[in-house]
């Protein structure tokens, strides 16, 4: 069994931190793994764990983030077998078969794989979620894709129910309904999905053409095209998603939204679908919700540690508002979750309103907006001060009232979370009062402001070095340290991916964030009171220690997290 002790003396831990976590495991009943508790508060990582845990057992540990099953390997088991019994065959020896497992202690499963070899299996343990991702990566190849593809098709063509190919509009409700229960569309709607999946997909676009339907997957921040299917398929598929999703499918006109729940490969997402009619028919996009990244901590967003210690200092506040601006897509919600996350430790009463629910986290009271309903954010937000709430979040200050009643919260001894979109920290005080807002109110509650982006991060498996000199860097107008470059001559060692297999050959794998942390201090208050211009409040931050978005971009830029290309593309073209 793991013990606390063991990490302390690794050095992952210190002895404060084992302490909380010996007060957390008291509050949970005593009963849950010292180990689990510390992952949870983030104190360790899931990779350190389960390190630890094969060291205790005996067995090798496989970081499948880094390193990818020989070629070929994987197809010694079914793909069914490998998602059942979470095990994925990774290097074939002369007389062993080593297989990477969640748990390679389940000597039945390594019986199967043995009697499915023909040899002698040697398991490795691997983080559970790093397994199923290479799983679903190792059964989703675009070769395997091209031949599911093309048998889904093959029963399209010898289907007589998808043989029109006349205007949707002449096609009755029950017709559509009928079309999007067949087993080809089902097939097809499946491999839709569980390709998202496998690619590590956050949107799925079903684009409809002239001639064409157009598949694309956004991954990483980035839109790219996987399948495009005959025209005539687009009715029954669009039928297909609106059923799993309980939408009328008889509606083409108006735009439509709802959300499909599912399991897959071992794991629980959610699917917020979208219909937007357009000239070709309509529309879908789907963002895909894995439901474990509501448990992800403030430790895994990519911080710098000087900047996490900032936050977490003004997560520890009883009362004022905390808000993360951003456009778009660059994580904003998932930093709220996460923060939500570290003070949820059962004595708080949190309440939340968002538009929608994202992600269910158990102890918290979560809340639809509802506007037809009459549940607005305002609405919303004045009952739940009536629950007697320690801890609100609103999903968006999107006008006056909102912004209004959240701040006489804050002054009242609340700690209210919520979003703005701006484009950087000192804009959301102009941006504020640009909504009129009153100064005062904005001055007195605001505790922090953090500003962020999403930037892709450099595949480790094709990652290489590269030289550039510095003067590379001033001109693109990077604010370098003066003292980076001084020691070699001004040449600067960085990375950048080559491009293989594991990435697409995009030289990119993964995102990490990228952070402007501006806490209020006396000297801001005074400008907001001043309604001074957002530069004039930057300007003060700056010289207060504030790290810009520009600087911290840099940072990993020189920790070789992420290219020039890469900030460039995000930062300043954005």
């Amino acid at each position: 069994m793991l013990t606390g002790e063991v990490f302390l003396q690794d050095g992952l831990i210190t002895e404060e931190q084992l302490r909380l976590a010996k007060e957390k495991q008291l509050e949970l009943g005593g009963n849950e793994p010292i180990a689990n508790v510390l992952v949870s508060m983030g104190f360790i990582s899931e990779k350190d764990r389960v390190r630890r845990l094969g060291i205790l057992w005996g067995v090798e540990f496989i970081d499948l983030a880094e390193s990818q099953p020989d070629p070929g390997v994987p197809l010694l088991i079914s793909s069914t077998f490998a998602r059942k019994f979470k095990c994925l065959p990774v290097r074939d020896g002369d007389e062993k078969l080593y297989v990477a497992m969640a748990n390679p202690l389940d000597i039945f499963v390594i019986d199967e794989l043995r009697m499915l070899a023909g040899k002698e299996i040697e398991p490795l343990i691997a983080v559970e979620d790093e397994l199923m991702s290479a799983i679903n990566g190792s059964y989703t190849k675009d070769g395997a894709l091209t031949d599911q593809l093309k048998g889904v098709m093959d029963d399209f063509n010898s289907d007589v129910l998808f043989s029109s190919t006349g205007d949707d509009d002449d096609v009755s409700a029950d017709e559509l309904r009928e079309m999007g229960e067949d087993a080809p569309v089902i097939r097809l709607a499946n491999l839709i999905i569980n390709q998202a999946i496998s690619e590590g997909a956050s949107d799925i676009h079903i684009e409809p053409g002239k001639e064409k339907v157009k598949v694309r997957y956004r991954v990483d921040g980035v839109l790219r095209d996987s399948m495009a299917v005959p025209k005539k398929v687009q009715a029954p598929l669009t039928s297909r998603f609106k059923i799993m999703s309980n939408m009328d499918i008889a509606e083409k006109r108006v735009p439509q939204d709802n959300r499909i729940g599912a399991v897959i490969g071992g794991r629980e997402y959610d699917f917020r679908v979208s219909t937007l009619p357009t000239v070709y028919g309509e529309k879908i996009v789907m963002r895909v919700l894995d439901r474990a990244n509501v448990n992800i901590g403030l430790t895994k967003l990519g911080f710098l540690p000087d900047t996490l210690q900032q936050l977490e200092d003004a997560c520890s506040r009883s009362y004022g508002i905390i808000l993360v601006t951003g456009p778009t897509g660059s994580g904003k919600s998932t930093t709220l979750y996460s923060i939500l996350n570290k003070i949820n430790n059962g004595e708080n009463n949190i309440i939340t309103i968002e538009d929608p629910v994202e992600y269910e986290i158990d102890g918290i009271s979560q809340c639809n907006v509802n506007v037809r309903a009459g549940m607005t954010f305002a609405m919303g937000l004045r009952a739940m001060l009536r629950q007697d709430p320690d801890v609100i979040m609103v999903g968006e200050m999107r006008d006056k009232e909102t912004a209004t009643i959240a701040m006489e919260a804050a002054l009242t001894g609340h700690l209210v979370l919520s979003t703005l979109h701006t484009n950087d920290a000192a804009g959301a005080a102009t941006r504020l009062i640009d909504m009129e807002v009153e100064p005062f109110l904005i001055a007195s509650s605001i505790v922090a402001v953090q500003a962020q982006r999403l930037v892709r991060t450099i595949c480790q498996k094709c990652k290489e070095p590269f030289v550039v000199p510095r003067e590379a860097l001033l001109r693109y107008g990077f604010p370098l340290p003066d003292e980076v470059g001084v020691e070699t001559d001004g040449k600067l060692n960085l990375f950048k991916g080559a491009g293989c297999e594991r990435c697409s050959s995009t030289g990119y794998k993964g995102r990490t964030g990228v952070h402007e942390l501006m806490v209020f201090s006396d000297e801001i208050r005074d400008e907001v009171l001043k309604k001074s211009p957002s530069h004039a409040i930057r300007q003060i931050a700056v010289s207060q220690g504030m790290r810009t978005l520009q600087s911290d971009a840099v940072q990993k830029i020189l920790l070789g997290q992420t290219t020039i290309d890469e900030v460039l593309r995000v930062i300043y073209a954005g």
